[in-house]
């Protein structure tokens, strides 16, 4: 499925430079009890997902369209992230693979255009030092229960001057995704690769 890696999906979050000790675009979110809310930045992220196939062979895409939100808690000392993929935005070498996964056999884009992800709230360090990020993820309308791993930040203000990376796997088989056992692995891998929006002034 993904070239690098998906899910939730599924998930993205953790778009804030706020991990740790305050940063200029930290400094700028209230530190009353009320949730600050930044906007995903769809152009500059996407899902990657792959797939064994032959037990040897990785095919994978990418999709194009993340949209959603993450709220901050800095009160608490929590982030939580609620994200949105567009199914028929998925690319992939081949024309022909590509329209398979969009079908019913595999994501069904026509009956359920949208994968969802919404996390748990999870430390706000995390954004900055990495961890696990759990949350449920909603594929072809089935919810199931997942786990990320939130990777260490690479710069000082993540979401804003690097990307936030995501990775882990899911078992297709759990989304009614039952079908090629003797050919395609069940396990899914997925990469989130996420942006945020500026935080806007208030």
């Amino acid at each position: 499925m993904g070239r690098h890696g998906l899910h939730a999906l599924a998930l993205a979050g953790w778009l804030i430079a706020l991990a740790g000790t305050p940063q200029p675009a930290a400094a700028a979110m209230s530190e009353t009890d009320t949730p600050d809310v930044l906007q995903l930045d769809p152009a500059n992220s996407h899902v990657d997902f792959r797939v064994k196939l032959m037990w040897l062979l990785r095919v994978g895409g990418r999709f194009g369209a993340v949209d959603g939100s993450v709220r901050v808690d800095r009160f608490r000392s929590q982030v939580s992230v609620d994200a949105h993929i567009a199914v028929d935005t998925v690319s992939m070498d081949n024309a022909s693979v590509e329209a398979w996964v969009k079908s019913p056999e595999f994501f069904d884009s026509a009956h359920y255009p949208k994968i969802d992800f919404a996390s748990d709230p999870f430390p706000q360090a995390r954004l900055r030092d990495g961890g696990e990020v759990p949350g449920t993820l909603t594929l072809r309308g089935i919810q199931q229960p997942v786990r990320f791993e939130l990777q260490p930040a690479a710069c000082d203000r993540p979401a804003f001057d690097c990307p936030i990376e995501v990775a882990g796997s899911v078992p297709r088989s759990a989304f009614g995704m039952r079908s090629r056992h003797g050919t395609l692995s069940d396990r899914v891998e997925l990469r989130l690769s996420v942006r945020a929006l500026p935080p806007v002034a208030r």
